[in-house]
């Protein structure tokens, strides 16, 4: 099932915070210290995704909201820290299985742990990483640790929603809203407030970071659903709408399946689909309105997610924050034109 894969710009604009370099590479240390287990093999299994590398969007947007009151930043706390260490392994944990669940053979370009070692081993390791993220958030305290719970039944909530509708053609916008604030709305949202959950900062400083974290992340899974099906393969690294070859009808197909090429449309996507039907479907769904009403549905988000700052302090965190909206809307815009 699909995870946003496709965004790349927004983490270089987070990279811009105001000792991140260092900050992360903190997390890194601890990532790694967190993962080691009596068991060699359960570690090698834990490390894998880790030692391949990533982004860290979610450790540097916990990271950031612990500084969203600081016209100065300095250097985040340990607690911070090891917050960005809790959700980065909740990410971690639950590709593991998400990979199980697609049969996936790859993943940041090195084989997945499924694919290397097996269905078992890659659950298991999914398990432990999550396990782990849970034992350092109980060590931040029973808010932080209810936060994770939460977040982790909400990703489990939102993916069985996604199982749940494979190939279906009646999926709602409701549905598929449901589904994405599950997935990903709610584990960046969990990322933006535990860095202020552990800052100890104001109610209203946690309300707006953590309805940041959502909305940005809505936006964030929209964009991505996006440009599955309107970049090209070369942009993508792989070929274009493979969400609708899984099933997995997201918000551009949902409104296309409603006008005017709906028909044919329905033919096609009712059961499984080869790759030459996959591509007479895009061509549908990027000839119709629905584009464009999806690119605007992507920029009311990033807008909405600017303006819940509004009421924050106007600092060079808050500015970062503000302009990854501003990125990601720009990948999609210019499919206006």
């Amino acid at each position: 099932m699909p995870y946003p894969r496709h965004v790349d710009d927004d983490s270089y604009t987070l990279l811009t915070l105001p000792g991140i370099k260092s900050a992360l590479e903190r997390v890194e240390e601890e990532l790694r210290i967190a993962v080691k287990a009596e068991e060699p093999l359960l570690t090698k299994l834990s490390r894998h995704l880790i030692d391949a590398g990533g982004k860290r969007i979610r450790p540097s947007l916990a990271i950031a909201s612990s500084q969203i009151l600081e016209d100065k930043p300095a250097a985040p706390s340990r607690e911070v820290i090891l917050g960005g260490v809790a959700v980065e392994l909740v990410h971690q944990g639950s590709l593991y299985h998400d990979d199980v669940m697609d049969g996936a053979k790859t993943r940041r370009n090195v084989k997945s742990v499924n694919e290397e070692w097996g269905n078992h081993e890659a659950i298991l390791g999914g398990d432990y990483l999550l396990a782990r993220a849970s034992e350092i958030a109980a060590g931040l305290g029973a808010e932080v640790a209810g936060l994770l719970a939460t977040t982790i039944a909400a990703l489990c909530e939102g993916q069985i929603r996604e199982v749940n509708s494979a190939y279906d053609i009646t999926r709602t916008e409701d549905a598929y809203m449901s589904s994405i604030s599950g997935k990903t709305g709610a584990l960046l949202s969990a990322s933006a407030k535990v860095g202020a959950i552990v800052s100890v900062y104001p109610e209203e400083v946690v309300k707006a970071v953590t309805e940041f974290g959502n909305l940005y992340g809505i936006a964030f899974q929209i964009v991505d659903d996006l440009l599955d099906v309107m970049a090209s393969e070369k942009e993508l690294g792989k070929p274009s709408g493979n969400d609708m070859l899984e099933g997995v009808y997201t918000l551009p197909v949902i409104r296309a399946l409603k006008g005017p090429n709906g028909e044919a449309l329905i033919d096609l996507l009712s059961n499984p689909i080869s790759s030459d039907k996959r591509d007479e479907a895009l061509m549908l769904v990027r000839s119709d309105e629905a584009i464009i009403s999806t690119i605007e549905t992507a920029l009311d988000f990033t807008h909405e997610a600017k303006q819940s700052l509004k009421d924050l302090p106007d600092n060079p965190t808050a500015e970062i924050l503000k302009s990854t909206c501003t990125i990601l809307a720009n990948q999609v815009n210019h499919f206006k034109k």
